[in-house]
């Protein structure tokens, strides 16, 4: 790939040969990269992961959840590292886990083996992701330069997962699932020999680690969803489930209380005080948990159902995935000409007739229409919808709170996702129980439900917009501005 040319701004280098703009971007752009597609280039490989390491099918979702929950929940202490320990530090820390964790997941010879490797990734992924942005907030001038890398910055955001869906079902079908791991390998270890050559390193700042904070949140979700994974196989009450369920409002009171109480909180409870920014919060958690738990559905059924190779159940999310990236261009447009509130609005209410339209799918479904054409509506309506949530998410915010603002909203987005996933294989595991017929009717009945449970979340997201945040006017930020408002991370 070939990036515009960038010149490195010499005063915030400490060694004498600057490199060349294109290679510090190919680095940071790179191990970002690997980062995102992480999240789903395992989807279109569950199947294949379920047959190979004997998961049950709620298990399952742990592949998923396993990274995203300790992703979620470390990346706001990440951020605090880098900022008191130094971004190319901590971020060299953060890849050399990363890469490390990938090679053993590509090992796994077991669901536990897997499982512990991925929240390793997570780790590693939640202390390597806040210093990508802010080194090349650091690394290139304000002006041109830095809105041309922020802009490629923004393409691999919001395209980096869709690509991991169809990537994921090339390794799968061409080699083997392992390798949606063992390709971060030769990248990682590529980043880790430039990073100390080419990145700068930033000024350390005095601070305190909220490890109390960070452990008690990040514990508490696990626990949740723990709960509501274990309540699709054993039941309700189960003694594990209640066990479960008790232990996360436990640790999740108790990491309210601390940060209430902490000198340097890594969760600012001020943040809350706005009713559009909580709102934003919530409905970023409810809708990004219906996106998340579909695809996790809809892999199942294209493979199970319409017995599709892992290649071509990749290739399906393309009516969406195509649509949500070509809106980038689009939205900003839109929010200049009616407003980021009514960009919101209409965005939701799009991705929920798509998922409405997609949930009524069953065994005899054919893909055209009854699946590319509401998958091509989801990523019309996510596409308009995530810009100006994000920008409501940080939204009034004191300048020293910017970064915080800008770590809840990304930590709402990973445990969102964990969330609604751990819910809604609830409704799958019952809906599949319940179905008469063969597997495959069964397994259809299932993901027909799950998918009404999301767009039950999508509408539920859609009504927080419509009565929490009402009055709110969102700033009309392009993609790119808003990465450089939130890119300095957690103060």
């Amino acid at each position: 790939m070939s990036f515009p040319t960038l010149r490195r701004a010499s005063a915030r280098r400490s060694d004498t040969h600057a490199p060349s703009g294109n290679l510090v971007l190919g680095l940071i752009l790179a191990a970002y990269l690997m980062i995102v597609l992480d999240i789903s280039v395992i989807i279109t490989a569950l199947p294949d992961i379920h047959s190979a390491l004997h998961f049950s099918s709620a298990g399952l979702t742990w592949v998923q959840n396993a990274y995203a929950l300790t992703f979620g929940g470390l990346l706001l202490l990440g951020a605090r590292a880098g900022d008191i320990l130094g971004r190319r530090r901590t971020f060299l820390a953060g890849i050399a886990l990363f890469t490390f964790a990938s090679l053993l997941a590509g090992l796994a010879q077991s669901a536990t083996w897997l499982l512990t490797t991925r929240a390793l990734q997570g780790v590693g992924a939640a202390f390597a992701a806040p210093s990508t942005l802010a080194l090349l907030t650091t690394t290139f001038r304000e002006g041109t330069e830095r809105t041309r890398a922020l802009a490629w910055y923004s393409a691999v955001a919001g395209g980096g997962g869709s690509a991991g869906l169809v990537l994921g079902g090339m390794l799968t079908d061409w080699v083997s699932w392992r390798w949606g791991m063992f390709v971060n390998v030769p990248v990682g270890l590529t980043v880790m020999y430039l990073a100390p050559r080419h990145l700068p390193e930033t000024e350390r700042r005095p601070g305190a680690f909220d490890l109390t904070g960070a452990v008690t949140s990040t514990l508490g979700m696990v626990a949740l969803v723990y709960g509501f994974v274990h309540a699709a196989s054993d039941g309700w009450g189960d003694a594990i489930t209640v066990a479960s369920f008790a232990a996360g409002a436990v640790l999740l009171v108790s990491f309210i209380l601390n940060e209430l109480r902490a000198e340097q909180p890594i969760t600012p409870l001020r943040l809350f005080a706005s009713r559009e920014r909580s709102g934003a919060y919530v409905a970023r958690l409810l809708v990004v948990g219906a996106m998340f738990s579909s695809f996790f559905f809809m892999t199942q059924f294209l493979q199970g159902v319409l017995h599709y190779n892992p290649l071509q159940a990749g290739l399906a999310f393309l009516p969406m995935t195509a649509v949500m990236f070509s809106m980038v261009q689009v939205v900003p447009r839109l929010t200049a000409r009616i407003g980021s509130t009514a960009v919101l609005i209409a965005g939701l209410s799009i991705a929920l007739t798509g998922m409405f339209w997609l949930s009524r799918l069953g065994d005899g479904t054919a893909f055209f229409p009854g699946i590319a054409l509401p998958l091509a509506l989801l990523g019309t309506g996510m596409g308009m919808a995530l810009t100006p949530l994000t920008g409501a998410g940080i939204a009034g915010v004191a300048p020293e709170d910017a970064g915080a603002a800008s770590g809840v909203v990304n930590v709402a987005q990973q445990l969102g996702g964990s969330l609604g996933l751990g819910i809604l294989v609830t409704v799958f595991a019952s809906a599949q129980r319940g179905a008469g017929g063969d597997a495959s009717h069964a397994l259809a009945q299932g993901v027909g439900s799950a998918l009404t449970g999301s767009a039950i979340l999508l509408a539920l997201g859609l009504s927080v917009v419509l009565v929490v945040m009402r009055g709110v006017r969102i700033p009309a930020l392009s993609p790119a501005r808003l990465l450089a408002r939130v890119g300095v991370g957690a103060r």
